[in-house]
């Protein structure tokens, strides 16, 4: 949907990138790490494809290109404070795909920043947080 995944891999973000720093944080609900793994990416999949996860992905990369990449001296390059929208973006992906819960899984990947969310902008290190906190809370709640 909207190219996502092309869009992403343009940013050097690739589904494999997502699931190692997806991962970085798994706890264990009864399902090896494999195998959780696996399915991880496969729910990746399935919600770059969704519409609403894919237009707030979509967002979230054209403003950090507008907002942060474009700007030579971006007011925003270290990811003030006073910024949020990039936290609301990354909290109603994580909400669309997992409700609530994965409010609280979104808060966890957000601080620790695994993988490659270290080294993304203020825009996409949210929106992949988001993404990711999403997919494993959908995953530990069938895991019950």
């Amino acid at each position: 949907m909207f190219e996502i995944e092309q869009r992403l891999r343009d940013k050097g973000i690739t589904p494999d990138d997502i699931v190692t720093a997806a991962m970085g944080l798994y706890v264990s609900h009864g399902m090896p790490e494999d195998q959780a793994a696996v399915e991880i990416k496969k729910k990746i999949g399935k919600y770059l494809d969704d519409p609403n996860v894919a237009s707030l992905l979509l967002g979230a990369i054209l403003l950090e290109d507008e907002l942060y990449t474009k700007r030579k001296n971006s007011e925003i390059a270290d990811d003030p404070v006073f910024l949020l929208s990039d936290e609301i973006i990354g909290m109603a992906i994580a909400e669309c795909i997992g409700g609530t819960y994965a409010r609280f899984e979104f808060t966890r990947y957000d601080q620790k920043k695994p993988g490659i969310l270290a080294t993304l902008g203020p825009f996409l290190d949210d929106a992949v947080a988001g993404l990711i906190a999403g997919c494993t809370s959908r995953l530990y709640s069938e895991c019950i």
